[in-house]
């Protein structure tokens, strides 16, 4: 398996996936774990994760919500 290739954490779309990333695992949840209480789709879990994409801010109180936390807590430091 290749190694994971990390975001660009000079961009903020970098800090916010690695941001979603580190929550989901301090909350000991996989991927498809989300998906399940989230109905959001793994691939495009995966997707945020790997700043392919960012969440609608709709999404925030979802995800927020599915690793225990506030919506300010998903929001990377600058």
């Amino acid at each position: 398996m290749p190694p994971r290739k990390e975001p660009d954490t000079r961009m903020y779309s970098g800090r916010f996936a690695v941001r979603l990333r580190t929550l989901r695992e301090k909350a000991g949840l996989t991927v498809p774990d989300i998906a399940e209480v989230t109905s959001i789709p793994v691939q495009t879990l995966y997707n945020w994760e790997r700043a392919k994409n960012t969440p609608p801010v709709d999404a925030y109180p979802i995800l927020a919500k599915a690793y225990g936390v506030r919506v300010r807590t998903l929001l990377p430091e600058e």
